[in-house]
């Protein structure tokens, strides 16, 4: 009798069935007829009970889109950065560049001047001797080696004569003023310089202005004998 009295005691409560399929018990939880929970925590209540714990897609793809906007603003920050860099950079070397430029100009310059001064010097004495009454034939002497000096002063820098007394006529080099007549073997042959031409390197300064040997033609000779 004590058995069957506690075993009513833990039994739970029942109350009247609602229907044929399922009863309702005091804890609230439903069960049918076959006693499965109805109300399983995977079914269908369990799931709309269940708060979404989950971003949703908006949220999310806002979070992507200000992400990428955040790295293209960095991005673009290095870049105006490393541009900036080397703005600076190609001014201070174009800077360089210029003033190592104009150094050198004026180096070159001053070194020009330099050789010239002898020249300078020789025609100061040609004019004090000529004041003084000196000869002719010192005179004449100073102005040589006046030229001497300046055609080596010319030297220095790299300009140089066109060569054209008893060259071949090279309308690359020389200017024909006039022609001579020659002996067949001296035709096109230079006989006379009236100008001199000079020359820097491979760079024609100016052409030497020539006079230039021309042989007369076999029907010329005929005509005159």
């Amino acid at each position: 009798m004590r058995e069957s009295k506690a075993t009513e005691e833990s039994r739970p409560e029942v109350s009247e069935p609602t229907s044929n399929d399922e009863i309702r018990v005091t804890d609230r939880r439903r069960f049918n007829m076959s006693g499965d929970d109805v109300n399983n925590d995977t079914g269908e209540g369990a799931a709309q009970d269940t708060p979404n714990l989950k971003p949703s897609f908006v949220e999310e793809l806002e979070t992507r889109t200000l992400e990428a906007e955040r790295k293209v603003a960095d991005v673009q920050s290095r870049f105006e950065q490393l541009r900036s860099e080397l703005q600076r950079e190609t001014d201070e070397t174009r800077q360089r560049l210029n003033r190592a430029a104009d150094d050198r100009a004026l180096r070159e310059k001053t070194e020009f001047v330099s050789t010239l001064l002898p020249v300078v010097e020789n025609l100061q004495r040609a004019i004090d001797a000529a004041d003084q009454g000196s000869s002719f034939e010192l005179l004449l002497e100073g102005v040589r080696g006046t030229l001497g000096s300046f055609e080596r002063a010319l030297g220095v820098v790299g300009l140089e004569p066109v060569k054209a007394v008893g060259e071949v006529f090279d309308p690359e080099l020389h200017d024909a003023v006039d022609t001579i007549e020659v002996e067949p073997d001296r035709d096109g042959v230079v006989t006379e310089e009236y100008g001199r031409g000079y020359r820097m390197g491979e760079r024609l300064i100016r052409p030497a202005r020539v006079q230039v040997g021309r042989a007369k033609a076999a029907g010329e000779k005929a005509t005159q004998a």
